[in-house]
């Protein structure tokens, strides 16, 4: 993988509440670690000798977003353009399941449409992250 031509953002909607906005980007960031473990870098120590896990190679921006604009970009990345796009969501669904087979069950009886989503994670080419992100602010 070429570290210098990828890019990786996360857009979290902004009227969540902050410990929905921490939460988001946890289970998308734990997703986005399994599904590229290459991206995470080796193990490091300090001064004293202390080991430290590695962390991602490159920045994950998270930036503002809403349910509508994530939404909208979810939708896009099911065109054949971004099916190269590494792709994580979280939505409503997700979050309000207590386990995992009530998330695959609950799953699969709701159209995608029906879908809010909380937060997508987008990783892939630069240019095609920006095409679809390049132009949104920074969630402060």
């Amino acid at each position: 993988m070429d570290l210098q031509n990828e890019k990786c953002v996360m857009v979290i909607d902004e009227h969540l509440s902050l410990g929905l906005i921490a939460n988001t980007a946890a289970i998308m960031g734990i997703t986005l670690g399994k599904k590229m473990p290459e991206v995470v870098g080796a193990d490091v120590s300090d001064q004293s000798g202390n080991t430290h896990l590695g962390i991602i190679e490159f920045p994950v921006p998270i930036l503002k977003g809403s349910p509508e604009i994530i939404k909208e970009i979810r939708e896009k990345l099911y065109q054949p353009e971004f099916q190269d796009l590494t792709v994580v969501d979280f939505s409503d669904l997700a979050q309000g399941c207590k386990t995992y087979e009530e998330f695959i069950e609950k799953m699969g009886q709701v159209p995608e449409s029906s879908l809010q989503y909380f937060g997508i994670a987008v990783c892939g080419p630069k240019k095609k992250v920006n095409k679809l992100t390049g132009s949104m602010p920074l969630l402060r």
